[in-house]
């Protein structure tokens, strides 16, 4: 009996742990700072696996430190919307008070991993957090500006991988974390839209306008523009050590094309269906974008 109702306390354990940290956008973030290293990676700059696992292991405690301490800030907010009233602390499966020691064990682990890594790596991770606990989760109740404050620390995995690479940020960081800045926003506004009736009884301002109107879909379609362009800038060879081939750029201009179809259906249609789906679409984008990405690199 007791080892079945260690089992049942440990399986709880794990369950809470993955809901409290977000593991399924943890995991895709991680997948992020991935791809950025293999993309730093050269022969000034070789491939160890010891800094890929410290990096994969290290961004998972950043973005789930930031996740804990997000959930404990927006305690009483989670409980009043459908999609949240059942996470670990709202619901009351775990205490504030544990999920703070959590969030600051996960911090220390986190931005100790990345120093090891290399200073630059440490810092971004560390901002990151900052970011995102201290000003954007704030925003979020007071104005849709929050979106653009989230975008930055969305946009650091990625730019991450390549510092953890080379110790540089230099016009290649900077154009993988201009990608994903980009992204955050069609992808963040798609989701504000079709969960805006939850979002609302939370008082969150996630959509530019506020509502669910013309305006917002039409930002989503220019700022699904700016992605695609940004995302093709490597082709022309301003951008250092990251370069892109035109068969990739072809294929990442189609992919862009191909989110940019579900935007405009989004501003034609007006749904939280056609918006859900562009939030599908541009995961898969931002996915499809990065192998392509990597597999240019190491076929050129």
């Amino acid at each position: 009996m007791e080892t079945s109702n260690t089992n049942t306390s440990l399986k709880s354990i794990l369950i809470d742990f993955k809901a409290i940290t977000k593991m399924g956008l943890a995991i895709s973030v991680v997948f992020s700072s991935v791809i950025g290293y293999l993309l730093g990676v050269s022969e000034e700059f070789p491939f160890q696996w010891s800094v890929l696992i410290m990096l994969a292991i290290g961004g998972y405690c950043m973005v789930g430190a930031s996740n804990v301490f997000n959930q404990i800030i927006e305690k009483d907010l989670d409980a009043k919307m459908d999609r949240t009233k059942n996470r670990p602390i709202p619901s009351g499966k775990m205490s504030k008070t544990t999920a703070f020691v959590l969030g600051t064990i996960l911090t220390i682990i986190g931005i100790a991993i990345l120093y090891v890594i290399n200073p630059k790596s440490a810092m971004f991770g560390a901002i990151s957090i900052f970011l995102y606990v201290s000003v954007y989760t704030p925003l979020k109740t007071l104005t849709p500006l929050s979106v653009f404050v989230g975008a930055f620390p969305g946009a650091i995995p990625f730019m991450l991988g390549w510092v953890a690479a080379t110790n540089q940020f230099g016009i290649e960081a900077g154009t993988l974390f201009l990608i994903q800045f980009f992204w955050q926003f069609p992808h963040f506004w798609a989701i504000g839209w079709f969960l805006y009736d939850d979002y609302s009884k939370a008082g969150f301002f996630m959509l530019p306008t506020g509502k669910r109107d013309k305006k917002t879909a039409l930002q989503t379609i220019l700022y699904t523009i700016w992605l695609i362009l940004a995302s093709i800038i490597p082709v022309f060879g301003f951008t250092g050590e990251l370069k892109l081939s035109i068969v990739a750029a072809i294929i990442v201009a189609l992919l862009g094309f191909w989110m940019l179809f579900y935007a405009m259906k989004l501003y034609n249609e007006m749904t939280a269906k056609a918006a859900r789906t562009l939030m599908l679409v541009s995961v898969s984008y931002i996915s499809l974008l990065q192998i392509v990405y990597v597999v240019d690199k190491f076929l050129r």
